[in-house]
C-alpha cells in the first residue's frame, strides 16, 4: 500500500516535452508481523523514476528497491507506446525481475510474498487507470489534444493542427488476463474479428460414468477433461493418470486448460521421477516414524471422505528431523497422500457417489515453542509446498482443534504457502469449542469421535513422544540416507562425459523383442543413440587411464564399444540419433529385427562445430579426463518386453523398420522411416 513520496529530482525541458521526475516512495507490505519484526522494519522504499515525452508519446517508468538492497534486488519497467499500426491504440508492457540473495533464513517466504503482492499491484494498476479515466469523463474531458511545440509570434500565420481526440480506453475483459494473455497480446487482436472457440469433441463422457465418479460436470467442464485427457494420450504414450486425477489439476486452476496442463505435466514428471506411483508397494517406513509420527487414518467424516487425524502438538518435530532428515519425512507424507488417494477409490465404491478429497484432523494440543525449531518449520514448509504443488483439490476440509496461542506465530509462517482455496477448507478451533454447536459433530459421526477429544471411539493413532537423543543422525549420515533414499528406484544414475558416454548392453534371443526405455535429462545436453552388433563387446575395462574406469558420486560410466571397432562393420545404428535438452523426458521403444546385441548410448552433446571434428586419441583421452566442465547426468529404466505383451503403438510391431518420432515441433520425423518409438516430453 502506497503511503506517501518525496520528489528527489524533476526535470523539464525548456519546449516542456519531456518531464522527468524521480521519487522515493514509502510503502508498506502486506507481510506477517513476525517477518517485518525479524527484518526491523515497518515499511519499504522504492525509487520510481518517470519520463514523459510527448513528442515521441511514450512514457516510461522504472523502479527500484532501496531497502534491502542489498539482500534483495527488486526492477521493474513499464512503458506506455503508441501501436505502431494503429496510432489510436495504447501499447502496455511490463517487466519485473527478483533476486533474493539472502533473507534471514526466509527467502522462500519472502518471494512467495513478492509474487503474491506483484499479481495485486497489476490487478490495481487496471482499476487506478480507469479510476482516473472516469474523473476525467466527470469533469467533461473526452479528449486531450497532441502536443505540438510552442507556438512563436513568427507562427501565427501558420496551420493550426486540429486537435486529435483521445481514444477511447480499451475495456480488457477479465477472463482475458485471467487466461494469461499480455495486455499488448489483446490490443493487437482486438480489431480482428472473434475467432470460433473450439467446440466441445465429438465423442462425450457416459453420464452415468460421471454421476458415479466424477460429480457433477457442466458441459465446458466436461468438454474439457476429455481434451485435456485426449492431449495427454498423443503426448503421454501409455502414461495416462485416472480422469478423477485429471480432474483435480483442472479444477485446481478454474478449468483453465492451458494452466492445468502446465501444472499437470510438471506433476507426472516429478511423480516419474520419484517413483511415487510405486511408493507404497516399494518403500516401508523406518521404525522411528512407526513410533513417533503421530498421525494415522481413523473411519471418515459424514461426506464419506477417509479422515486422517494429526497430533501435531504431540510430535517432536525437532526428534524426528534429527533422527530421519527432511527427504524421509517428504517420503513419509507422499505416502500418507498416496494412501489417501487409494482410500478415496475405495470409498467411492462403497458409498456409491465421488468422493475425491479427504479430511484432516489436527490436534494441537502441546503445540509451543519447540515447534517452531527453523529447520522443523523449513522442513514443514517444503512438504507443504510438494503437497500443494501434487496434489491439489484432495484435502476436502482441514479441521484445526485446540489451537494453543502459539499457534497464530506457525501460521503466520505457514500461511503464504498455501493456497487461496485451500484455505478456505480450513475450520480452526481454539481450546475446547469444537465441541460446541458448529464443532465437530457437524463434520463427524458422534461413535467415531477419537477419544482423547473426549469422543468413545479408541484411536490407534501413535501418541508420539520425544524422540529419543541415541537415534539422532549426524549431518553427513543424513545426506548420505536422503541421496540412497532418492535414489534406491528401478531408475540407474549414470554420468556421461565429453569423450565418454554411458552404454547399456541388451541381449535379444527372440527377433521381434521390444527394448522399451525411460529416461530424464537431469544436467547437460545428450544425444541417444541405439546400436546392434552381432558379437557381444568386451566387458569394461578397469585401467586407470581410460574412460571406461570413469566414476562419480552420482551416477556410474561404462563405455562398452571398443575404440577399435568401426560402424557399419562391427556394429551398426538401428535408430537415428535423438538429441534431449535438459530437463526432457523422453519415453520409447524399438522392435528388434535381429537378434543379437543392442547397444544403448547416451553421449555427450557437443556444440555443432565441435560434433565434426575428428579428435585424435590423444585429444580424446584428455577430452575425457576434463569432466569437471563437460558432464551430464541421466536418470534411465530399460526393459526388454515381448511382442505379444507389449502394449505400446502397434504400428511399431508391424514394422521391421523404425525411427524416432518426436512430439517437438523443432524436429521432423523421417518421412521414409516407419514410425515405432514413442516418445513423450
Amino acid at each position: 500500500m502506497f503511503v506517501a513520496s518525496d520528489t528527489v529530482s524533476e526535470h523539464k525541458s525548456e519546449d516542456g516535452a519531456i518531464h522527468v521526475i524521480e521519487r522515493r516512495c514509502k510503502l508498506d507490505i502486506d507481510a506477517p508481523r513476525l517477518l517485518k519484526k525479524i527484518a526491523g522494519v515497518d515499511y519499504v522504499y522504492f525509487v520510481q523514476k518517470n519520463s514523459l515525452n510527448r513528442r515521441e508519446r511514450t512514457l516510461h517508468i522504472e523502479a527500484y528497491n532501496e531497502t534491502f538492497s542489498n539482500r534483495v534486488i527488486i526492477n521493474e519497467h513499464c512503458s506506455y507506446t503508441v501501436h505502431p499500426d494503429n496510432e489510436d491504440w495504447t501499447c502496455f508492457e511490463q517487466s519485473a525481475s527478483l533476486d533474493i540473495k539472502s533473507f534471514f533464513g526466509f527467502e522462500s517466504t519472502v518471494e512467495k510474498i513478492a509474487m503474491k503482492q506483484y499479481t495485486s499491484n497489476i490487478k490495481k494498476g487496471k482499476e487506478i487507470i480507469e479510476y482516473y479515466l472516469k474523473q476525467l469523463e466527470e469533469e467533461g474531458i473526452t479528449f486531450v489534444p497532441r502536443w505540438t511545440p510552442p507556438v512563436t509570434c513568427k507562427s501565427e500565420s501558420s496551420t493550426s493542427h486540429p486537435r486529435r481526440p483521445v481514444s477511447p480506453a480499451i475495456n480488457i475483459p477479465e477472463s482475458a488476463t485471467k487466461e494469461g494473455l499480455s495486455n499488448k497480446e489483446i490490443l493487437n487482436t482486438s480489431s480482428s474479428p472473434s475467432e470460433p472457440t473450439a467446440g466441445t469433441p465429438d465423442d462425450k463422457l457416459d453420464a452415468d460414468y460421471i454421476k458415479r465418479y466424477l460429480g457433477d460436470l457442466t458441459p465446458m467442464q466436461e468438454s474439457c477433461l476429455i481434451r485435456l485427457r485426449q492431449w495427454l494420450q498423443e503426448t503421454h504414450k501409455g502414461k495416462i493418470p485416472k480422469d478423477e486425477h485429471i480432474l483435480r489439476f483442472l479444477r485446481a486452476r478454474d478449468f483453465n486448460i492451458d494452466k492445468a496442463r502446465e501444472i499437470l505435466c510438471q506433476s507426472l514428471t516429478w511423480r516419474k521421477q520419484h517413483q511415487v506411483d510405486y511408493i507404497l508397494d516399494t518403500w516401508n517406513p523406518p521404525q522411528v516414524l512407526q513410533d513417533y509420527y503421530a498421525g494415522g487414518w481413523h473411519h471418515h467424516d459424514k461426506d464419506g471422505r477417509p479422515l486422517y487425524v494429526l497430533r501435531l502438538g504431540q510430535m517432536d518435530t525437532k526428534g524426528l528431523v534429527r533422527a530421519l532428515g527432511e527427504e524421509a519425512l517428504l517420503r513419509y507424507v507422499l505416502s500418507i497422500n498416496e494412501e489417501g488417494l487409494r482410500r478415496c477409490e475405495e470409498n467411492t465404491k462403497v458409498f456409491g457417489r465421488p468422493i475425491s478429497s479427504w479430511t484432516c484432523l489436527v490436534d494441537l494440543e502441546g503445540l509451543n515453542m519447540r515447534h517452531l525449531w527453523r529447520p522443523g518449520v523449513k522442513a514443514l514448509l517444503r512438504i507443504i509446498e510438494v503437497v500443494e504443488a501434487n496434489y491439489p483439490e484432495t484435502l476436502g476440509r482441514l479441521l484445526i482443534l485446540r489451537a494453543p496461542r502459539v499457534f497464530p506465530v506457525l501460521w503466520t509462517l505457514v500461511s503464504p504457502f498455501i493456497d487461496d482455496n485451500t484455505r478456505k477448507k480450513f475450520l480452526i478451533y481454539a481450546g475446547n469449542d469444537y465441541q460446541g454447536p458448529g464443532g465437530l459433530l457437524d463434520y463427524i459421526d458422534k461413535e467415531i469421535i477419537p477419544d482423547f477429544l473426549g469422543g468413545e471411539c479408541m484411536c490407534e493413532v501413535p501418541e508420539g513422544g520425544l524422540v529419543p537423543k541415541s537415534l539422532y543422525r549426524t549431518a553427513e549420515e543424513l545426506e548420505n540416507e536422503d541421496i540412497k533414499l532418492w535414489t534406491e528406484t528401478i531408475y540407474q544414475s549414470a554420468s556421461v562425459f565429453k569423450g565418454a558416454p554411458h552404454e547399456v548392453l541388451i541381449q535379444i534371443v527372440d527377433a521381434s523383442s521390444v527394448i522399451t526405455w525411460d529416461f530424464d535429462v537431469c544436467k547437460g545436453d545428450i544425444v541417444f543413440n541405439i546400436f546392434h552388433s552381432k558379437r557381444a563387446p568386451q566387458p569394461p575395462k578397469k585401467d586407470s587411464l581410460g574412460a571406461h574406469s570413469i566414476t562419480s558420486p552420482g551416477g556410474n560410466n561404462v563405455q562398452l564399444i571398443d575404440k577399435v571397432w568401426q560402424l557399419g562393420r562391427d556394429y551398426s545404428m538401428v535408430e537415428s540419433p535423438l538429441i534431449c535438452k535438459e530437463g526432457e523426458s523422453v519415453q520409447g521403444s524399438h522392435v528388434t529385427r535381429w537378434p543379437g546385441f543392442y547397444i544403448l548410448q547416451w553421449k555427450f552433446h557437443s556444440m555443432p562445430a565441435c560434433a565434426t571434428t575428428n579428435l585424435p586419441r590423444v585429444d580424446d583421452v584428455l577430452a575425457s579426463l576434463q569432466v569437471s566442465s563437460h558432464k551430464c547426468k541421466v536418470m534411465y529404466y530399460t526393459e526388454v518386453i515381448g511382442s505379444e505383451d507389449f502394449r505400446g503403438s502397434m504400428t511399431s510391431l508391424e514394422s521391421s523398420h523404425s525411427g524416432f518420432s518426436q512430439l517437438s515441433a523443432a524436429t521432423t520425423s523421417s518421412s521414409q522411416s516407419h514410425s515405432s518409438s514413442m516418445i513423450s516430453r
